[in-house]
């Protein structure tokens, strides 16, 4: 077939500063999908925007391209309002887990497609998939079916949901262009408005363990997300949060799905529950709901736990069996006495991720029982030779690298100094 446009003449047009038209940004997308356009052509073109940008009609268009290249779920079958939440990733990020069946306790439907780790963040499926039998991977009938008989659902997106942004994604990651924020928009936008949820939260990630570790980009970044959510009719909302520090007190697989079974059942470390709790009535505010209960009282009345169990039970994993447990571990013990000022989030994912956490390229396996347990966090005193890490791995050859990326990643003070942490909540952005 004849082509409507020349590639090199989208490629140069965004080289030279200047903005894409509808139909070449359509046209770009479909062609690229198809394999008219070759990897090399929209690496440069990839590589353009993010040194030029997009503004914000581009952006839209991009998206709504994107978007287009695949199918659009619809909801109607249920009988409640559809809400989901997209967190942009960071080390011992756990929320979804306890957060989607908490959600789906107080009378919302949670249509969760979630995604796996690469490099130093966590996926929630690789986490979901350490529970013996649970699937990631379900037709649209089968999640309708799930969302039907517990409310709230968490599996991969189906290869028909925005496949433009499965090439590109895989091509940025290559390319050295994941940072451009017109293309992390984008990828993140097309396929949740795809999804087809009525309402979105979206929990944007700051600090040094996160994607943004600039405060600025990631408010500009979230801005971006919820214009783009805004106009295509999604009621969509963003929170910029702190991922200085890691969430919670596991950074790994098994060791997170424990973490999140425990505010589940009332207790678990207080910012994982916190900023649970934060998204929760976000997200049933958003969706219109009238909560059945509040979310702090579904977690102590066990109405989260019946909800979580039987969502994983519907996607044939078995919540009461026996989570796997790494074969070796060894301690890291804190050097001097004082208090812990700042730990290095980025430093605890790295290391988690090298022993075996984690993935440094798509379609690796992971290790169910890698990780890290965190004993102390920044605010409490410690004392020369009191376990601050726990690190598991099934392979005892990691501990050496696992250990060289932890070097440096606490500070211990006894004179005095500030603790540094960012807030919890930095932000809050509606559309």
């Amino acid at each position: 077939m004849s082509e409507l446009f020349a590639a090199v003449e989208i490629i140069a047009a965004k080289r030279d500063k200047g903005e894409l038209s509808d139909p070449q940004i359509d046209w770009v997308i479909d062609a690229y999908t198809r394999g008219a356009v070759a990897d090399e052509q929209m690496s440069a073109l990839l590589m353009a925007i993010l040194i030029n940008g997009m503004n914000s009609r581009e952006i839209s268009r991009w998206t709504d391209a994107m978007i287009n290249s695949g199918e659009r779920m619809q909801w109607s079958a249920l009988d409640r309002p559809t809400v989901d939440k997209h967190s942009t990733g960071g080390v011992g990020d756990k929320i979804t887990l306890p957060l989607a069946p908490l959600v789906a306790a107080c009378g919302a439907a949670v249509p969760q497609l979630s995604g796996r780790g690469l490099g130093h963040t966590g996926g929630t499926l690789d986490k979901l998939e350490s529970i013996p039998g649970w699937r990631a991977s379900l037709s649209n009938e089968e999640m309708l079916a799930v969302l039907k008989s517990c409310g709230a659902v968490i599996c991969a997106a189906g290869a028909g949901l925005a496949p433009a942004d499965k090439k590109l994604y895989a091509l940025r990651d290559v390319t050295a262009t994941v940072e451009a924020i017109p293309l992390i928009a984008s990828s993140i936008m097309s396929k949740k408005i795809a999804e087809g949820t009525s309402a979105l939260i979206l929990d944007v990630k700051t600090g040094a363990g996160a994607f943004m570790s600039d405060p600025l980009k990631a408010r500009e970044l979230a801005q971006v997300m919820v214009d783009l959510g805004t106009r295509a009719g999604v009621k969509t909302r963003a929170l910029v949060t702190a991922m200085d520090v890691p969430l919670g007190l596991t950074a790994g697989n098994a060791l997170e799905v424990r973490e999140s079974v425990e505010v589940l059942a009332g207790g678990g470390p207080a910012d994982i529950v916190e900023l649970t709790l934060v998204l929760a009535r976000e997200m049933l505010d958003a969706s219109g709901v009238k909560p059945l209960m509040d979310p702090a009282d579904a977690l102590k009345n066990g109405a989260a736990m019946d909800s979580w169990k039987a969502m994983i039970r519907a996607q044939g994993g078995d919540p009461d069996a026996k989570l796997p447990v790494a074969k070796e571990h060894t301690i890291v013990m804190a050097e001097s006495s004082g208090e812990m000022i700042a730990m290095d989030a980025m430093k605890v994912g790295v290391s988690a991720w090298r022993l075996g956490a984690g993935r440094s390229r798509q379609g690796e396996s992971v290790q169910a029982g890698a990780g890290i347990e965190i004993h102390a966090k920044p605010g409490e005193q410690v004392v020369a030779g009191q376990p601050l890490f726990t690190l598991h791995t099934d392979e005892p050859a990691r501990f050496e690298r696992a250990l060289e990326a932890l070097h440096g990643a606490v500070k211990i003070s006894s004179t005095g100094e500030k603790v540094e942490r960012l807030p919890l909540i930095i932000e809050r952005i509606e559309g």
